[in-house]
């Protein structure tokens, strides 16, 4: 089996191995490959038959141009990259990672909220150019401290993850709504169900922990802004997509928004014009919730699972047959 990993360096930038993988066929690993179509995608897989890919995208033309491929793994849970239906109309199944870092997402959520409420870094900054030092008074605070205790998060989408950021929430004695499409028992122990209309009115913090469908795409946009409290929070470390950057920015920039905490834009790498990068209480950081050492390896090995599995003839993590 030739097996080729299109865009390796994200997973493993050097603190991993690709051993496990190099056990199962010849194996060829690039850092990266393109973000965008390009003939150098089915350049390198062309002779492949297992091809590995993160974020370069696999065509239909891709596809076309490599009948060898007869298997397409995700090194991550979504493959929206993939031209997945016509994968499954050649019969090539797409594998992905279902799971791997719920509770290092839900730590990362709720870790932004916790900057916003207490800005560590600034604060921190501060200090080590002599603010302190130099202070007549014995404390000061650049931004009102914010505190948690007794407020209302809403979560939209509460699977995993989503219940994950419940659970630190309940810790932290907050009132969790949730707003989710499938409810399930799990849910019900950590969050109560609401309408989206209701969890909009009432929550102080709004988390994005849901899919990126045809329903919710935009979800967060001017007319479902203007339901929410002023002064709310957002923090999104999902999809980029979810939100409606303009209408956002507009929001953050009036005050209607207090800050957002977001991970996630709609085009990664950020464009230089994104609203968001000028817009006022706004923290982006470059997608990385998912990127703890632990939780990268247990990609590793759950992709090394999904080859495996595949050569022994019983796939699993299929998601287009």
């Amino acid at each position: 089996m030739k097996i080729v990993v299109l865009d390796g360096y994200t997973e493993n930038p050097g603190d991993l191995s690709w051993e496990e993988l190099e056990k199962l066929g010849e194996l060829r690993v690039y850092d990266r490959t393109a973000t965008e179509e390009s003939p150098l995608i089915a350049e390198r897989i062309a002779d492949a038959d297992i091809v590995i890919t993160n974020k370069t995208p696999i065509s239909q033309k891709t596809i076309d141009q490599c009948p060898s491929v007869k298997l397409i793994a995700m090194l991550a849970t979504g493959y929206n990259v993939v031209d997945y239906n016509y994968a499954a109309e050649k019969k090539i199944p797409v594998v992905n990672v279902p799971t791997y870092g719920t509770q290092i997402v839900g730590q990362y959520a709720v870790g932004l909220l916790l900057e916003i409420c207490s800005h560590y870094g600034h604060h921190d900054a501060t200090v080590k150019e002599g603010k302190w030092e130099h202070n007549q008074d014995w404390c000061y605070w650049d931004y009102p401290m914010i505190e948690l205790y007794g407020k209302t998060a809403g979560i939209i989408g509460l699977g995993r993850i989503g219940q994950a950021t419940a659970r630190i929430l309940n810790a932290m004695d907050m009132k969790v709504l949730a707003y989710d499409a499938f409810e399930s028992e799990a849910g019900k122990k950590l969050a109560e169900y609401v309408s989206l209309e209701r969890l909009l009115a009432e929550s102080d913090v709004i988390f994005l922990h849901c899919p990126l469908f045809p329903s919710t795409q935009g979800i967060i946009n001017r007319d479902n802004i203007a339901k929410m409290k002023d002064g709310v929070i957002i923090i999104n470390n999902s999809r980029g997509q979810l939100v409606v950057e303009r209408d956002l920015a507009d929001a953050l920039n009036s005050g209607k928004v207090y800050a957002a905490g977001l991970d996630v834009v709609s085009t990664e790498p950020i464009r230089g014009d994104n609203p968001l990068l000028k817009a006022k209480n706004c923290i982006i950081t470059p997608h990385i919730s998912w990127a703890a050492q632990a939780a990268r390896q247990r990609i590793m090995d759950i992709t090394v699972g999904n080859v495996k599995a595949f050569i022994e003839g019983k796939p699993v993590n299929v998601v287009n047959l």
